[in-house]
């Protein structure tokens, strides 16, 4: 396998990770899971940018790496908004606070808007790298 492939498969794997993602956050939300709900978006949102980072050939083992990449490598470049910057960051937040605050209980609001906002950064990166081949430059 070349390495060109190896990243072809890496990309694919971590965005059925997210799609999965997707789903699970979807299904603990309308079972009134909020908190693995958040969870599932902010994971979903994660592994669509290992996704794009992999293309780039770059990687982190910690969380605050992934972001901090995905803001330089794509939000400063211009690639992607300011707006899907801000909402990985707020669903890091979130699921900080889901996942290790005492006594968190978000809103089924805060939580569905969330959901939403995560579909919307999967699918415009699932669109990016439809567009591109490598993450950079156009197909042919």
């Amino acid at each position: 396998m070349t390495e060109e492939e190896k990243v072809r498969a890496l990309v694919a794997y971590r965005l059925e990770q997210a799609d999965e993602a997707l789903r699970s956050a979807q299904t603990n939300l309308e079972h009134g899971m909020e908190r693995s709900a958040v969870n599932r978006a902010y994971y979903a949102m994660f592994y669509a940018v290992l996704a794009l980072l992999a293309t780039r050939r770059k990687e982190t083992s910690r969380h605050s790496g992934v972001l901090s990449l995905f803001d330089r490598e794509f939000v400063k470049a211009g690639v992607f908004s300011k707006d899907l910057s801000r909402w990985l960051h707020e669903a890091f937040n979130l699921r900080q606070s889901a996942d290790y605050g005492t006594r968190f209980t978000p809103s089924s609001d805060a939580v569905r808007e969330l959901v939403t906002n995560a579909r919307t950064f999967v699918s415009g990166v699932e669109a990016h790298l439809d567009t591109t081949s490598g993450g950079d430059e156009p197909k042919s």
